[in-house]
Order: structure tokens, then sequence, then C-alpha cells
């Protein structure tokens, strides 16, 4: 039985109210260094919660957050992304009439002391133009560097926004429902997308599909009600009939 890998993410009690809404309670996760690790369940399991306690958009209520040893608890999103945890969203926030070169130079230019100084000169960001070129061809957009994000088809703007979290060179990269709205075709480009930037990185996701969960992840967290309900491989967690029951009966049906 191959060794646990050691975990680069945990929390520990994680929680967080509002106004007497109790959205997340309790969470221990623990996510291990170069896997994919999933969280799924239902609209309203506190999965989003998470991922925004995890990236600084939310304070906890209570408990613990620790990258690499490094406690986290609190930290400002900025700070989070210095510690070399990126995100994509569910929702795409591009510029529509920006190309898609000048979003990865800027992304680039934004991880840096240059901060935003950019408009001063089109000579700071040219020094970013290869770098920026080489994260489009990883996630399959080089030749439309020059193309405005505006009129890229839906499954390319989810890969435009991955090579943007890959600009920051994170570690620790989350993806929030990242085929969310996307027809087959864009699906399977999608995985293939993240089982190619996964290498040398920890990614955890939040997915609807299960086929896509089954397919990428090493280890899935299922959420009820803020809460953990079951944990561990896919087939295990798939099998388990406290998950068919409140989450999986129609999927895998």
């Amino acid at each position: 039985m191959p060794d646990t890998p050691a975990p680069v993410l945990r929390t520990e009690g994680l929680g967080k109210s509002f106004r007497g809404f109790q959205a997340v309670a309790d969470v221990d996760l623990s996510v291990g260094e170069g896997t994919v690790h999933a969280l799924v369940g239902p609209n309203g399991a506190g999965k989003t919660t998470l991922f925004n306690l995890l990236t600084g958009f939310l304070a906890p209520t209570e408990g613990r957050i620790l990258f690499e040893g490094r406690d986290l608890t609190g930290a400002a999103p900025e700070q989070v992304a210095r510690a070399g945890i990126a995100r994509s969203f569910q929702i795409t926030s591009l510029f529509e009439q920006q190309t898609c070169r000048e979003h990865v130079e800027l992304a680039l230019q934004g991880s840096t002391s240059l901060g935003m100084r950019f408009w001063r000169s089109d000579k700071l960001l040219r020094r970013f133009r290869d770098e920026a070129q080489d994260l489009l061809e990883q996630v399959g957009l080089g030749r439309q560097a020059e193309v405005p994000a505006g009129v890229l088809p839906y499954g390319r703007k989810r890969a435009l926004e991955l090579a943007l979290a890959l600009a920051l060179h994170p570690r620790l990269l989350l993806l929030d429902e990242p085929t969310a709205g996307m027809g087959a075709e864009d699906v399977e480009r999608t995985v293939d997308l993240v089982r190619r930037v996964r290498a040398g990185r920890t990614v955890v996701l939040v997915e609807h599909n299960m086929r896509v969960v089954g397919s990428l992840s090493d280890r899935v967290t299922v959420l009820q009600r803020g809460r953990i309900l079951v944990e561990g491989p896919y087939d295990e967690v798939r099998a388990d009939p406290r998950v068919i029951t409140a989450y999986l009966g129609e999927s895998v049906a």
C-alpha cells in the first residue's frame, strides 16, 4: 500500500457562522501534497464557503487553517496568494477588450514588486511576454494569445482564468466548479488540462460532475450542511450508502 502523502493543507475545527447560521462547522480537512482532492455536495453544503475561508475571502468564526505548517487563519487574500495558494472562481470575470496575453502579463506582474505600475509603460509588461505565452500554451491558448477575451467561447475563458491562477506560481491550486456550464467537449478538454497542470502542485476542486471527480481525484470529501459526512477514495465514497442517499443517487444511477 503506498504511503499517504504528507499534508500540505490542514484545517482544524474550522467553522463559519453568519448571524447564527452555521455554514461550515468543525471541519478537519487534510490535503496530501501532490494530490487532487475533491470537495462534493449539493448546493448549500458549504463548499464555496469553505473555499472562501481557505483563500482569505472570509474569516473563520472558529478553528485554524495551516498551509505547509504556516498558520494562515484570518490572513487576507493577498497574503494567502503570496503564501502559494491560488484559486479560480465559479463565475468568469475577465476584461473583454484585453487579449489573452495581456491578461496573463498583468497577472504575472501582479505577483511581483511592480504592483499596479503597469499603466506607466508598456515596457513593464513586455518583460513578461515570453512567460505569458508559455502559460497560454500550457492551457491550450497559445494560438489565441492576441484574441480579446470577450470573444472566447465559455470553455476557453475558463482556460484563461486557469492561466491567470497559474501565473501566481501556486503550490496549491483551488478550482471552484471548473467544468460548470460546459458541454461534453469542453469538459473533456478541462479534465485533460487539470491533469497537465497538476504536475508539481496540489489541487483542491469543487465539482458537481461526478465523472470528473472520479477521473481526477485521489481523495474525495463529501460535505453535508457544512460538515464532513464521508471522506476517502472516490470508489469508496461513491459506494457509501449515506452518500448515495444524500447526494449521488441520481448521478451514479
